[in-house]
């Protein structure tokens, strides 16, 4: 469906300011559609996953609705996490910038009750909170609900499969009839229906179809690694990307502490979040998160729950998830608001298969690559320095500067591009220098084993003549790696890295055998293409 304008849906000029505040211009399908919708005052379903707006969805039509002036509470909104309690609060405060009066309180268990209660005394409009803890509240009336006009459900489903449908009824039933009740869930299975159909009247079904669901601005790639090597391959590639916020996800909390401990041990500012953590650790690593005071978060499916926040650069599958769902589910988390997102998944052995199964299930596309090597690595690191500086000479006055370096260099016998070497060493330390490379080695010697065992599997006097051989005009003196053909030619083409057959690499040139079948599709698709800032020709080698 077309979407809107925020100035098209007859909104408060004050939210409007705080919409553009937050970088947003045009509404999500589900804005366009719930907002006016909601804004009529008839009950509503809408059916949207995390990651569509739905928060701004519904607050925004709440907001337009409160009433500063009256101190009361107005509406209540019931999450399933207190970390997404905690998410949709942050969210209606910033919409609610610029409407002075509004108070918004979340609420939830493992936060001092007490605390609580003071607060709810202060006067709030707002409650978001989660079923066990709004029902304790209103049970010692410290929550009273005689002028509430509005309640949302959020994230329904995942509220009835964490077992809240009983408290979720009581509230239900506990508040005024004439209140204005919005569910809002990704599934409708037959217990949503069942409280609808309850406690809901007449409502307007508003759905955003799974075609809309798509995320476009993620780039998605694989890497085929051993399991010993997945740590080494984790920390080059956050290296080479440099991502301001990374999510990574292990499918066990035994996995997720002891990449964090390496992690830390390697320099870098990684927390981990799992079911075992105590509520006030969790509240501090989300904290520290947001923040940005670390960097990765490592994490598990179950505690990723209600983690929603638009800074994440990259997602990295350090295991592949068990569900395909899963998967959409994590890789989501970044590319959000118009935004760019990378992700990157780790596959051992048989694992490929699996992988196959989600690109179907999502409709995607995830690109082979090679494991970048410690070349790729302190050549990316080189370039982002020359980035900055290029930024610093735009955008500085740097006239103090050149008068010192001048000055240097008139009264010693160095050069200014002695000066600018030792600068850049100065910055990067020893990632210039030579460094052997075991990993990548290994790696190499890892596929090509599998190649010649998948080609002795298939009897090899027919081999060669089911393959194709062909030229590319770049070779050893471009520093490529025979890593470096393999991921090209298979993440551009599609055509699985091991059905590559031998390559040959020479100073200037290389040979690289592929099958018969995917001979048109790699030509196709390495056509103008570039390895490694290398513009190559590929052309079928001529037979002797």
């Amino acid at each position: 469906m077309e979407t809107l304008r925020f100035e098209e849906l007859e909104i408060n000029p004050q939210i409007i300011r705080a919409v553009e505040d937050m970088g947003f211009e045009e509404a999500t399908p589900i804005q366009s559609q719930a907002i006016p919708v909601m804004m009529s005052g008839v009950d509503m379903i809408g059916q949207a996953q995390t990651g569509t707006g739905k928060t701004a969805a519904f607050g925004i039509p709440l907001l337009q609705k409160v009433d500063p002036e009256n101190r009361k509470l107005q509406a209540i909104i019931l999450c399933p996490t207190r970390e997404l309690a905690i998410q949709v609060a942050e969210e209606l405060r910033s919409l609610a910038k610029y409407m002075h009066g509004v108070k918004i309180l979340p609420i939830y268990g493992g936060q001092d009750i007490g605390k609580q209660i003071r607060s709810l005394k202060g006067g709030v409009q707002i409650i978001i909170g989660t079923p066990g803890r709004v029902m304790d509240h209103m049970r010692r009336h410290t929550v009273r609900v005689g002028e509430l006009h509005t309640v949302v459900l959020d994230e329904a489903d995942e509220m009835l499969n964490m077992g809240f449908r009983e408290d979720i009824e009581t509230i239900l039933k506990d508040t005024p009839e004439e209140r204005q009740t919005v569910l809002f869930s990704a599934t409708m299975p037959k217990e949503i229906m069942e409280i609808a159909q309850t406690y809901q009247k007449d409502a307007v079904h508003v759905k955003v179809v799974k075609k809309e669901l798509t995320v476009p601005n993620i780039e998605q790639y694989y890497y085929e690694v051993r399991p010993k090597n997945k740590d080494e391959v984790l920390c080059r590639l956050l290296d080479l990307y440099a991502p301001k916020l990374s999510l990574v996800f292990c499918n066990t909390k035994k996995k997720v502490d002891e990449l964090v401990l390496e992690l830390q041990n390697r320099g870098y500012f990684a927390e981990g979040l799992h079911g075992d953590l105590k509520q006030m650790q969790r509240d501090r690593v989300m904290q520290g998160f947001r923040d940005g005071i670390t960097d990765i978060l490592v994490a598990t499916d179950v505690a990723a729950r209600g983690i929603d926040v638009d800074d994440v650069e990259a997602v990295f599958n350090y295991d592949l998830p068990q569900d395909d769902e899963y998967y959409v589910h994590r890789i989501g988390r970044t590319g959000r608001a118009g935004r760019t997102g990378k992700s990157f998944t780790f596959i051992v052995g048989k694992e490929v298969y699996k992988l196959k199964d989600i690109q179907r299930y999502c409709k995607t596309k995830i690109k082979a690559q090679p494991i970048p090597s410690l070349d790729d690595v302190a050549n990316m690191k080189v370039e982002h320095v020359f980035r900055r500086l290029e930024k610093i000479m735009q955008e500085e006055d740097l006239t103090a500067s050149i008068r010192a370096i001048e000055e240097y260099l008139n009264q010693s016998d160095r050069t200014a591009m002695d000066l600018a070497a030792a600068f850049l060493k100065a910055e990067l330390g020893d990632s210039l220098e030579e460094q052997k490379d075991e990993l990548a080695q290994e790696q190499y010697h890892w596929e090509e084993e599998r190649r010649e065992k998948g080609h002795k599997n298939k009897g090899s006097k027919g081999d060669k003549k089911d393959m194709v051989r062909l030229f590319l005009n770049v070779g050893k003196k471009q520093k490529l790696k025979a890593g470096d053909i393999l991921g090209a030619i298979a993440g551009e083409s599609g055509m699985p890295g091991r059905a590559v057959g031998s390559i040959d690499m020479y100073d200037k040139y290389t040979f690289v055998d592929v099958p018969k079948k995917y001979y048109k599709q790699v030509m196709k698709a390495m056509k103008n293409k570039k390895i490694k800032g290398n513009k190559i020709n590929i052309e079928k080698a001529e037979s002797k």
